[in-house]
């Protein structure tokens, strides 16, 4: 599928600046730029094509580090001079290592994206399924295998559960997150991506 570039209002430059965002944790990435010929090969290639105003020339992020991004989606906003590209990360995204460009504050609230929190614990749940099962308690449960994955998923519903019923917020809380953290080890050892459910849970939104 083509990308209609004459929707896009560029610059003087013939450039349109590009944020991009993870289509799993919702976090802002980074910040670039892209022009006609970047956006054409992007929808070519199904990765992330983008201008490199320093060196003057095309640039598929991620072509020497392997970090590249899958485009889901690409959106534009309602003056047509920004786009907003929608990825799957194949590796962090900023040049110095961290996941995004943007994990330095200097104002305000530090750590205010709690609400990304869950995609982020996802991608870091299945770097631990790998590794040492003495040194990890994710990769130890996995081990021991889907049947003790499912005991320990039941358990934390019923701690849970159990929290709502006597309106014990703390214990709600803390129950809760148990009960997040082990959904997800379900879905690592079922095979099934958070954003699976996560789209479920999405067409469900029309019959609420």
């Amino acid at each position: 599928m083509d990308i209609n570039v004459n929707l896009v209002k560029f610059n003087d430059e013939g450039l349109v600046p590009v944020v991009v965002q993870d289509a799993i944790s919702a976090e802002v990435l980074m910040v670039a730029w892209a022009n006609a010929d970047s956006l054409k090969l992007t929808a070519e290639c199904g990765d992330l094509v983008l201008w490199s105003r320093s060196r003057g020339e095309l640039w598929r992020k991620g072509e020497t580090s392997g970090n590249v991004m899958r485009l889901l989606e690409l959106r534009i906003d309602c003056d047509g001079d920004t786009l907003l590209a929608i990825v799957n990360p194949i590796g962090p995204a900023c040049h110095t290592g961290a996941r995004t460009c943007f994990f330095r504050s200097f104002y305000g609230k530090e750590d205010s994206t709690e609400s990304t929190f869950l995609g982020r614990l996802w991608y870091f749940l299945n770097k631990r399924k790998n590794e040492n099962p003495k040194e990890s308690y994710t990769a130890k449960l996995l081990a021991r295998g889907a049947s003790r994955v499912a005991q320990k998923v039941g358990e934390e519903g019923v701690e849970t559960a159990l929290a709502i019923a006597t309106n014990d917020k703390d214990g709600f809380c803390y129950e809760a997150a148990d009960l997040l953290y082990h959904l997800l080890v379900g879905c690592i050892a079922t095979g099934v991506s958070i954003d699976a459910i996560l789209r479920e849970l999405a067409s469900r939104n029309k019959e609420k």
